[in-house]
């Protein structure tokens, strides 16, 4: 196991991060999608081809990689359906389709995940069905969608531009990425094949190394205040409450950082230990971001609750990251039956 970042991966990660930093800074993420700025992502560092195989156009590369990647998009909230799309990469990794992947490979296609156990029926080639909520629905050309069938369930694509789609942006906590309900009445479902076991688990390791950014990106910035505030003629950073929780802040940093990157290896090398890997990422990552950025907020005082501070994105970010896959409950229950506890 390895838990250390390459020298490939850490040149991966300034890149990365240099890009971002001039392109799509956290103060951006108030204006929400641009597509210049994820065309360039695509065009320049071909992050949406990470974990594409090479056949296809992309680079061929694992989760450690991807994790890499993650983390330095959730350290800037980027807005726009890179995540989405990163999930369904994941997913047609196990239905290999060349339109679909050498589309996100050049990143002509962005494409999103339906939650898996939908149930919405194909019949005749076409689905009908309400989907309440779709990450990234609006930004989004082409659904992924577990569908049910006499045989099973069956892995579907969906043009949303195309007939029998309808799209309606839905107001969500997080404003610096979307959902949307997507109604589907007749619409035409490509079938890509059988519906891949173990998505799930690898979606939890993708999610988590976005969160453990927004934890480090919080933490980073509040770190950087208590070494400027003065409060009481004394920079705050001196006082022993805000010195105790930011050590708090720290750990849970520290332990988020080697639960993702050992899910990250699982994912790349050792499948039996996945599914474990995958539900700590979640039980903890998940949870550990929130509280980060709750006491990030709060340790920001007055200034935190301001409209104009990034503190509240960084909050919303991590409460909907939290959720996104399930609460964490949801996750120790599972870690806990894997466990046999």
């Amino acid at each position: 196991m390895k838990l250390v970042l390459s020298q490939e991966q850490q040149e991966l990660r300034a890149a990365v991060r240099a890009f971002l930093a001039a392109a799509s800074p956290p103060p951006r993420a108030r204006e929400g999608y641009d597509p210049a700025v994820y065309a360039r992502l695509n065009g320049e560092l071909g992050l949406a081809g990470l974990l594409v195989a090479e056949e296809y156009g992309g680079a061929g590369a694992g989760f450690a990689d991807l994790a890499v990647a993650l983390e330095e998009t959730g350290a800037v909230l980027l807005p726009g359906p890179f995540l989405a799309t990163t999930f369904a990469a994941i997913a047609l990794a196990g239905v290999p389709d060349k339109e679909l992947l050498t589309g996100i490979a050049e990143g002509r296609i962005a494409a999103t995940l339906a939650r898996p156990h939908t149930g919405i029926p194909l019949r005749d080639g076409t689905v009908t069905g309400t989907l309440p909520q779709v990450l990234s629905g609006m930004e989004a050309d082409v659904l992924l969608l577990p569908a049910t069938t006499g045989d099973g369930l069956v892995m579907t694509a969906v043009d949303l531009h195309g007939e029998g789609v309808t799209r309606t942006p839905l107001e969500t906590l997080d404003i610096t990425r979307g959902q949307a309900r997507v109604e589907l009445g007749g619409a035409a479902a490509r079938v890509l094949g059988p519906a891949p076991a173990g998505v799930g688990d690898r979606l939890a390791v993708a999610l988590a190394a976005e969160q453990l950014g927004v934890m480090r990106a919080a933490l980073d910035a509040i770190v950087a205040y208590a070494k400027v505030r003065v409060a009481f003629g004394r920079y705050i950073g001196s006082y022993q409450g805000v010195k105790h929780k930011l050590a708090d802040m720290h750990g849970k940093l520290e332990q988020a950082e080697s639960i993702v990157r050992y899910a990250a290896w699982a994912a790349d090398e050792s499948p039996d230990e996945l599914p474990e890997a995958a539900a700590l990422a979640q039980a903890y990552v998940g949870r550990a971001c929130f509280e980060v950025a709750r006491d990030h907020l709060l340790l920001h005082g007055g200034i935190g609750y301001t409209w104009e501070h990034d503190a509240h994105l960084y909050y919303k970010r991590a409460k909907t990251d939290e959720v996104l896959l399930g609460p964490p409950r949801a996750h120790r229950a599972r870690l806990a039956d894997l466990l046999e506890l």
